[in-house]
């Protein structure tokens, strides 16, 4: 069973995990079971393009890895206002969660959006808890991952509006990308551009917007 199929009053990370072959070692002073973990995250697609028929397309770690070099370009009215490392960590942690969750869309409405935090949540106390609280802390501690992954969920800094706005312009980006490569009509992402709060980041939006405009927009259904 898949880690969206379970029922939101049973879910757990235990019911995902219960199903792997190899489910990682709790408790362990090793990192290696946490790495083993996350390798999920080059496997697991990004569901909103499956449904136009790319079953083989961007894995959220593809998502994430764009996004993290993304932060490293802000434009520097921007730039100096912000903690760039910060931001390239959040952009890495923010969709942890994934690794057992899933990639959870707004069209699954089986899951409410109170109910996806309460996942999310729930893996990241059980990696920070279960898979890395015995380990010693490096660079970053499972403590440090927990802080940034709230500190993005919560969106009040200006570094997390930062990521937040990355994460839509990355979608923005793959959205045209796929346009152009498997001639599908993928409008109903566009409008997340509008949701872009930083200007210097409604400007890159708007640069891509511009962009599909000049391209033909097949209306076939593609595949990956």
């Amino acid at each position: 069973m898949g880690s969206n199929d379970q029922p939101q009053s049973l879910w757990t990370p235990q019911t995902v995990l219960s199903t792997l072959p190899h489910p990682p070692e709790e408790n362990s002073t090793s990192p290696i079971p946490f790495f083993h973990l996350i390798e999920r995250l080059k496997t697991t697609k990004r569901e909103g393009w499956r449904r136009f028929g790319m079953a083989n397309g961007e894995s959220i770690s593809d998502h994430m890895y764009r996004m993290s070099i993304m932060t490293m370009m802000a434009p520097p009215s921007l730039a100096v206002r912000l903690n760039i490392p910060h931001c390239t960590k959040m952009a890495l942690i923010h969709d942890m969660a994934e690794s057992l969750v899933g990639d959870i869309t707004p069209v699954d409405k089986d899951v409410t959006k109170a109910e996806k935090a309460r996942r999310e949540a729930s893996v990241m106390d059980y990696i920070t808890s279960s898979l890395l609280g015995n380990v010693p802390g490096g660079a970053l501690s499972g403590a440090e991952i927990k802080r940034v992954f709230q500190e993005y969920e919560d969106n009040e800094t200006l570094e997390a509006c930062f990521v937040h706005d990355i994460d839509k312009m990355e979608l923005l980006l793959q959205m045209i990308e796929y346009e152009r490569t498997h001639h599908v009509d993928l409008s109903e992402f566009q409008h997340v551009a509008a949701r872009i709060q930083l200007p210097e980041i409604q400007a890159w939006a708007a640069d891509v917007v511009r962009e599909r405009g000049k391209q033909p927009v097949g209306t076939g259904s593609g595949n990956a």
